[in-house]
């Protein structure tokens, strides 16, 4: 989220909205690096991107800002959370998404679980509609300076996948690194 002029989010949002985002929305969640629910995706020894899912209430949201609930889902009746995508602008377009989203679902499709939510920004929106995600509801977050954030909490069922690939190198991420 750098707000230049290739970052996909600084042509939805308004900067107020992205800097008040920056911490509590736009945030990753280091539970997810915890669970080992977390992937990078680097090119060069350059990390470009990075997403994780979760099996943990929390639909969205860093550590500091959100209500948090990190008690466990039941995967046989409720869906595993997508979490805390970022593309590095100059990165944009250019399939990591793609990537990482498919290993998310592969992962957590492999954990037993049938369904996916999220809540996506609007300029991830497309990517997940990509992904056979629908729309379930259109929201405003209020963000700590009073600004709405325009969401869209999304949700699918997952089929059968396969293991994703890349010439990008996809890794967890490193708990220690943090």
């Amino acid at each position: 989220m750098s707000g230049s002029d290739s970052d996909p989010a600084a042509a939805t949002y308004a900067t107020a909205q992205i800097e008040a985002a920056l911490g509590t929305v736009f945030a990753v969640d280091r539970q997810l690096i915890a669970d080992g629910t977390y992937f990078v995706a680097a090119r060069d020894g350059a990390i470009v991107g990075c997403g994780g899912w979760s099996r943990r209430r929390t639909l969205f949201g860093g550590e500091h800002g959100v209500v948090r609930d990190d008690s466990l889902l039941d995967p046989a009746q409720d869906a595993a959370r997508i979490r805390a995508f970022f593309v590095h602008p100059a990165h944009a377009r250019q399939g990591i998404g793609r990537l990482l989203l498919a290993a998310c679902e592969h992962a957590a499709g492999s954990a037993g679980f049938h369904r996916l939510e999220l809540v996506a920004t609007l300029a991830g929106e497309p990517l997940y509609r990509a992904f056979a995600f629908h729309a379930i509801e259109r929201y405003d977050l209020q963000l700590p300076n009073g600004v709405p954030l325009p969401v869209v909490r999304m949700a699918k069922t997952l089929a059968v996948a396969s293991a994703p690939g890349s010439a990008l190198n996809l890794r967890h991420a490193d708990p220690e690194s943090r």
